[in-house]
């Protein structure tokens, strides 16, 4: 197989691939492989008309993703012809970022469960929200986040932009680099964020995805950006704000659904990582469920 680095130019070949699919993960998204492209060292072949893509992780291990476009006549032939690849190439898993679905059809393909390993990949989980309960924060659990809301509401003069403009996609940029300079935790995962940011405001139209921001006083505090992945589900993929105005990510978090997602039933809000704080968060706004990934060795 011979893998061909991603660029932007290659969405309408891996739209084809995906869009079939009605995935709950955020990981088949040309937008989420797009963002992630030069810190997962994303690429991708066509084999028997069939999408691979093979990517690292941020311990920089290398796998396959889901392959896309299958049959079940071709699934265990194209298996066999990834471990052989694995193989050739000292890679550590054979795939992650697996749906249980395809698990389940992988499963069917071994007389031995004994010849594969299959386990839960928690600190990728992603965590799946009623967007309806994040209109409208009903209910007791939400109650705290109501609060800041309306705290931020009635507090702050505040005006609330989508990004579609050079001013704005400018001051997006300057922020967002601007909250890096200052955060003491400069990890790998951070710049590479940043550079997503970049990649993705400088391609809005391209991309289609949407995206807002929140003046305060005149001066940028918060930006979301996101996409409506299929009829049923939206997933926002990033959310940064000013930690030192109360309520301003309660407040992003309910705007940008009402703006551009009130019409879906299901907002995916991507993974913690194993990261602490990020769980908590993600957690305080009491998720419908998560949605498991899997990593799988033979």
């Amino acid at each position: 197989m011979n893998f061909k680095k991603l660029d932007l130019k290659d969405k309408g070949i891996i739209d084809k691939y995906i869009y079939p699919y009605k995935f709950l993960s955020c990981e088949y998204s040309f937008l989420t492989l797009y963002m992630w492209k030069d810190a997962c060292d994303i690429q991708y072949a066509i084999y028997k008309d069939v999408l691979i893509i093979k990517k690292k992780d941020f311990q920089g291990d290398y796998h396959f993703m889901q392959p896309l476009g299958y049959s079940k006549e071709n699934l265990r032939e194209i298996i066999e012809v990834l471990k052989k690849y694995r193989e050739e190439n000292d890679m550590k898993y054979l795939f992650k970022d697996l749906e249980e679905n395809f698990i389940h059809e992988i499963k069917g393909l071994f007389h031995k469960i004994n010849d594969i390993c299959i386990k839960e990949d928690r600190d990728n989980f992603d965590y799946l929200y009623e967007a309806k309960k994040l209109m409208s924060f009903a209910g007791k659990k939400l109650h705290g986040k109501k609060n800041h809301y309306n705290f931020f509401v009635k507090n702050y003069n505040y005006e609330v932009v989508e990004i579609n403009s050079e001013k704005v996609i400018n001051d997006v940029i300057e922020v967002a680099e601007k909250w890096y300079d200052e955060n003491e935790e400069k990890d790998c995962k951070l710049y590479y964020e940043l550079q997503a940011i970049k990649n993705v405001v400088n391609n809005m139209n391209i991309l289609k995805v949407n995206g807002i921001a929140v003046y305060v006083d005149e001066k940028l505090s918060a930006f979301s950006l996101g996409e409506k992945l299929n009829e049923d589900l939206a997933v926002i993929h990033i959310e940064k704000g000013d930690k030192n105005i109360r309520g301003i990510y309660s407040f992003i978090a309910k705007t940008f659904i009402d703006k551009c997602f009130n019409n879906v039933h299901i907002i995916n809000r991507e993974q913690d990582l194993g990261i602490e704080g990020l769980r908590k968060s993600k957690m305080s706004y009491h998720p419908l469920k998560l949605e498991k990934k899997f990593i799988l060795c033979c």
